[in-house]
């Protein structure tokens, strides 16, 4: 019995709940399911049968390109492959790939003409090549450089001192007064000058020598003695000598590229003076200053000295100092031997109103702007 209920189990709860219910429907997964209010078979059937009506629906469809096979030209290809309108209507990037939609097929769809290309490129460089326009100078770069970085670089000191000497009054342009700050000049035309003293812009050099004895003066000599030359052979700029020095001579010999100044200074109009010291043997007469003033009759023509007078004297040994505006070959030698007084010892002391100072022998120095400046003025620059 305990087997037989078990085994009919269906029935047993059918006794339970009332009428009988037949065994087809006891199973859940009978038909009466599928038939019933829940009638899941119906729904998936017809969910299939949707989907296969959407696919042929895509299928009929024109589908919208993606942007890298979308075509930018409007043509009847163009119009075939996306239904009758060209893709350009529909936007897209500008200069984009150009395919076609036969283009998965392995055609191509041909670039532009060469002839175009040309004009192009023609284009173009019609465009970048325009002549350069010439434009008023408020608008393009002004002219000439500012007065006091031409100073400061001629080393009237750093660009704040000159500003100061603009400020003080005592900078000229052209015989001008200048004041304002910012002008601009041309330091190949324009003349400056400070306190009264022209400014050497220009790229010229002005040196100071101090000649020792045996050194010739000249800048190279052919029988390889000791010159000028030897002691500014790492300037890349072309010196010369102003005037000369005897061999045994020694002193103040002025070196530089400035060739009117170097004219000028030797020019017997303008008178430039030079100084000397000249170790003689005496005794001297009382009137041997007076002789040489009034001039000593040489071969060549009188030479006078400008001044005489006795530095030192050692017994008969003497030190006197010779000043004279004439540049003659040996002319201070050949006045004291004229008068009796051979030299034994000369040395020129100054040039102008350039100094030897305490210049050892054998030293080269630039010349300073003032120094410069009292050159020029001495002939007139």
């Amino acid at each position: 019995m305990r087997s037989s209920g078990r085994n009919s189990g269906s029935g047993s709860r059918d006794n339970r709940g009332g009428a009988p219910r037949p065994s087809s429907g006891g199973g859940r997964t009978g038909g009466g399911r599928s038939q019933g209010g829940r009638s899941g078979g119906g729904r998936y059937d017809d969910g299939r049968s949707g989907a296969r009506r959407d696919d042929r629906q895509q299928e009929q469809r024109p589908r919208r390109p993606r942007p890298e096979e979308r075509r930018y030209d409007v043509g009847p290809d163009a119009e075939r492959g996306s239904g009758g309108r060209g893709s350009a209507a529909r936007g897209g990037a500008k200069g984009g790939p150009r395919r076609s939609p036969a283009a998965g097929r392995g055609r191509t769809q041909p670039g532009r003409p060469r002839e175009l290309d040309a004009k192009i490129e023609e284009r173009n460089r019609e465009r970048h090549n325009k002549p350069k326009l010439n434009l008023p100078k408020t608008f393009g770069e002004q002219e000439g450089e500012r007065l006091q970085k031409v100073l400061a670089r001629a080393g009237m000191g750093s660009r704040r001192a000159c500003e100061e000497l603009i400020e003080q009054a005592r900078v000229e342009v052209n015989g001008q007064i200048v004041t304002e700050q910012g002008l601009r000049v041309d330091p190949e035309k324009d003349e400056i000058k400070v306190d009264g003293l022209t400014v050497a812009t220009q790229s010229y050099l002005f040196f100071a020598l101090n000649k020792p004895a045996g050194v010739v003066s000249t800048m190279e000599d052919p029988d390889g003695r000791q010159c000028l030359g030897d002691y500014v052979t790492n300037r890349e700029t072309r010196l010369f000598h102003v005037g000369r020095l005897d061999t045994e001579t020694e002193g103040i010999i002025l070196l530089t590229n400035h060739g009117e100044l170097a004219h000028r200074l030797t020019h017997p109009r303008y008178g430039v003076q030079k100084t000397y010291l000249a170790a003689i043997t005496g005794p001297l007469p009382r009137d041997i200053g007076k002789q040489l003033k009034n001039g000593i009759e040489l071969e060549d023509g009188y030479a006078r000295a400008d001044n005489f007078r006795v530095v030192q004297q050692t017994g008969k040994n003497y030190l006197v100092e010779v000043t004279l505006h004439e540049g003659r070959k040996h002319i201070v030698r050949r006045m004291l031997a004229e008068a009796g007084f051979p030299v034994d010892k000369l040395v020129r002391t100054s040039f102008g109103p350039i100094a030897l100072g305490d210049q050892k022998s054998g030293w080269l120095r630039r010349l300073t702007n003032t120094e410069v400046g009292m050159l020029m003025r001495e002939v007139d620059l």
